[in-house]
């Protein structure tokens, strides 16, 4: 069975991340992904803080056995058995730096696909959120201009082009 799993921050629309992911990967490989394509730090203890359907914490999984199991042993799938929905994800527990992961449903396997597979992208890698960066779609209305193309206003008609 494949998962879904989709990255977010909270607060910020600008970002995202979609996975899709073994049922049988253990939280280890799929940090190690996450890792590679987001450019988290390579030195930093992890810690996967699972949540149930209420957001109530129902395990923490770490590289040390937190009372749940290390990450690598334990799997997706036992996690979903489990009733974990989503994660908050720390990449950088000493600057208690995360993202959020959340369960959004199966997926069809992929015909030679290496999973953990990301099949998603939006945004930068959240270390630029963190140097100041804002996406359009997190300015406030009053800052944006509008994009060519977009359907707002920009005072010009189009048939008022001059050929």
């Amino acid at each position: 069975m494949i998962f879904r799993y989709r990255v977010s921050l909270p607060g910020i629309k600008g970002f995202a991340r979609v996975y899709e992911v073994k049922a049988g990967t253990t939280l280890y490989s799929f940090h190690k992904q996450m890792r590679a394509d987001m450019d988290f730090p390579q030195d930093q203890l992890v810690l996967f803080k699972a949540l149930d359907k209420n957001g109530a914490v129902i395990a923490r999984y770490g590289i040390f056995d937190l009372g749940a199991g290390t990450i690598d042993t334990v799997t997706i799938d036992k996690t979903v058995k489990a009733g974990a929905v989503s994660f908050v994800y720390f990449y950088d527990t000493t600057n208690v730096k995360s993202v959020t992961l959340t369960l959004e449903g199966g997926a069809e396997p992929r015909a030679g696909a290496v999973y953990p597979l990301l099949v998603e992208a939006k945004g930068p890698n959240p270390v630029e959120f963190e140097n100041g960066y804002v996406a359009y779609e997190d300015l406030p209305d009053d800052k944006k201009k509008p994009v060519p193309g977009s359907g707002h206003d920009d005072g010009f008609d189009d048939d008022d082009e001059d050929m």
